[in-house]
């Protein structure tokens, strides 16, 4: 019994790191939907001052667009390579051009990837469900032999799942194709930047 109670805390501090691990980090700025990133800086192929630079673009984000448009959306940002994906929902057409305008005039934002949906929010379970999608996916690329699961950031959404990365072409194919295989992913898009065999060379010798 002593054991037992020595060792709840240690698991209950493990159990809160996990759940920090996905929700954390890599997650959006915007409370919703769900990311796992894989982006610790000893794994992730960006450069220490592009994952800066990413933090800072979905920290800005977040707080302009909740001053353009309040609480009417459900907005997710996630910025890889500078290029920010918008992901969630808003009420009105109108919502969805100021979010992306208000995106796009961020300092260091290279494109806006503008996938919001123009319908209700969705609910505390429905987020919960694109929450575990993305760690079925995480986990089935950090099984597959061979694939760099750290490369990778997943975000998922109503259940589509959405791969950001510097991936070589095998990778991003591979990562693909095991992504569409996790039960529940309605849709695998491809956000990828393709590097080439010797990029990748280049990236891990550095």
């Amino acid at each position: 019994m002593k054991t037992m109670k020595a060792m709840k805390p240690v698991l209950a501090m493990l159990g809160a790191a996990a759940l920090c691990g996905v929700l954390s980090g890599c997650a959006p700025l915007l409370v919703g939907g769900a990311a796992v990133g894989g982006t610790m800086v000893a794994t992730d192929r960006r450069s220490s001052g592009v994952q800066l630079e990413d933090e800072t673009i979905e920290l800005k984000a977040s707080q302009r667009i909740r001053t353009a448009v309040g609480d009417r959306t459900h907005v997710n940002v996630t910025s890889y390579q500078r290029q920010v994906l918008l992901t969630g929902e808003v009420h009105r057409e109108a919502d969805k051009a100021t979010v992306e305008a208000t995106v796009q005039k961020i300092d260091g934002v290279k494109s806006v990837v503008n996938d919001l949906a123009v319908m209700w929010p969705t609910s505390t379970s429905e987020r919960s469900r694109d929450l575990l999608l993305a760690g079925k996916v995480k986990a089935t690329l950090v099984d597959a032999s061979g694939l760099a699961s750290g490369a990778f950031k997943i975000v998922v959404e109503r259940g589509v799942v959405y791969l950001m990365g510097r991936v070589t072409e095998e990778e991003a194919t591979r990562a693909i194709d095991l992504a569409r295989a996790v039960p529940g992913a309605a849709k695998v898009v491809r956000l990828v930047e393709v590097i080439s065999p010797e990029q990748l060379r280049n990236i891990k010798g550095r």
